[in-house]
């Protein structure tokens, strides 16, 4: 395919990845960099963590990715505001010139992860140029959407995978080069991760990675909701317009490996005791008395021969394993892949949700929370019940994603996820 810049470049046939201005803290207006960053918006678990970012410092994106107010448009306008009064005193500027953006994390042990943030060309799955590989929840996209539309901004990017061919050529090419240079900026934030940003800009780099990306795809790793959130609000405007781009972070997973985590589910209001005795001989349960993370190593046992779940809420670990065939044969739909309906997050939400607890998938009822200890300890002092999974595997996604076939919401959690606040991207003037 042809670099970027010639008019002949097909839009639709890969992924379009240009560069834009991004909107960045200015260093020197601000305590920190690491005190101004923030996780994804839905990996911080409130309001404990929602109170730490405010704390932090007065400028943390959390104030902008997570607004406090009485009602969502008051917090979607006070976003608004707080972003447009940020720029207007100078802690966040524009960038003198567009931009793709390599971005890299690493920690203090062996992971090692560079990608390339920019503006990807938004595309429908049936395009098959972006994967998703879970379902969404109508209500967080439109949350979501309301924030975009008053902020006129993306303001953290998604992460998106693809698979490079092994060689140092095209994006890696470029990405190695860049690196070889002072970065834009460096900071190591309070979990340990060291983070380090750079501005490609010369034509011959950007035409080398649109030439590089043109003919690949993506998988949605995360953000979802935000994909779906792009999609959405693009619809509302004529196109070509700067909606027709959502900001992305690609990460090449063959030079840079994910890690999968699971997304754990809290039940608000199903104690455990009752979680159990609801079973009723349709799972095994066995009682541990062990610390969590011998817990979640017989879980991984378990897991490695069939579905199985780790409750937890009560002061103790109760292993829920080998369920009954017949269970799941009345429970869990027979339209889908083998590989669909053997997930754990499957049988939890067609068998056990659905219909041993019958707990609606409702924020009244479940809260998704990524960390494990905090899913347990929420559990414990509200009564309720933490159902923690174990993790699937990375090529089970890929391998439904290929298929068109997407996974319950929330199965998967890949990482390691980008800082939000490094990097924004503005849509309106």
């Amino acid at each position: 395919m042809n670099t970027a810049g010639t008019a002949d470049v097909p839009a639709r046939m890969g992924l379009d990845l240009t560069p834009f201005r991004g909107l960045r803290y200015d260093p020197d207006r601000v305590g920190s960099l690491s005190a101004v960053t923030s996780p994804p918006y839905d990996v911080v678990v409130r309001p404990d963590g929602l109170l730490h970012l405010e704390s932090a410092d007065p400028y943390n994106i959390v104030r902008l990715i997570l607004p406090q107010a009485t009602t969502p448009d008051v917090r979607n306008e006070q976003a608004a505001d707080t972003l447009h009064r940020w720029m207007s005193e100078g802690i966040l500027r524009p960038d003198p010139e567009p931009a793709l953006y390599v971005y890299e994390q690493r920690d203090d042990e062996s992971m090692f992860q560079r990608g390339v943030i920019g503006a990807l060309r938004l595309s429908e799955a049936s395009e098959g140029v972006v994967l998703p590989h879970e379902d969404v929840m109508p209500h967080v996209v439109a949350d979501r959407a309301a924030l975009m539309r008053t902020t006129s901004a993306n303001l953290e990017p998604l992460l998106l995978t693809y698979r490079g061919d092994g060689a140092v050529s095209g994006t890696a090419a470029v990405i190695g080069r860049t690196a070889e240079r002072p970065p834009l900026f460096s900071t190591t934030t309070e979990d340990g991760f060291h983070h380090r940003l750079w501005a490609v800009t010369d034509p011959a780099d950007l035409a080398e990675v649109r030439a590089d990306l043109a003919g690949r795809q993506a998988l949605i790793a995360d953000g979802h909701h935000r994909w779906a959130t792009y999609l959405r609000v693009r619809a509302e405007h004529p196109s070509p317009s700067p909606w027709d781009y959502g900001l992305v972070l690609l990460v090449d997973t063959a030079r840079h490996p994910l890690r999968v985590r699971a997304i754990h589910r809290l039940l608000h209001r199903l104690p455990v005791s009752q979680a159990l005795a609801a079973l009723d001989g349709s799972f095994r349960i066995r009682h541990l008395d062990k610390s969590l993370s011998e817990a979640l190593s017989a879980l991984a046992v378990a897991a490695a021969a069939g579905n199985a779940f780790l409750l937890a809420g009560d002061g103790a670990f109760h292993l829920v394993d080998r369920p009954s065939p017949d269970l799941l044969a009345r429970t869990v739909p027979a339209d889908r892949p083998e590989a669909w309906r053997t997930l754990d997050a499957t049988v939890l939400h067609a068998t056990l949700l659905d219909r041993v607890w019958r707990i609606p998938d409702v924020p009244e009822h479940i809260a998704y929370i990524h960390d494990t200890a905090a899913t347990a300890a929420k559990a414990e002092r509200d009564g309720g019940t933490a159902v923690l999974m174990h993790p699937v595997r990375e090529e089970v996604v890929r391998e439904l994603a290929s298929q068109g076939v997407t996974m319950p919401r929330k199965s998967t959690s890949f990482g390691p996820k980008p800082a939000s606040g490094l990097v924004l991207r503005t849509l309106g003037p």
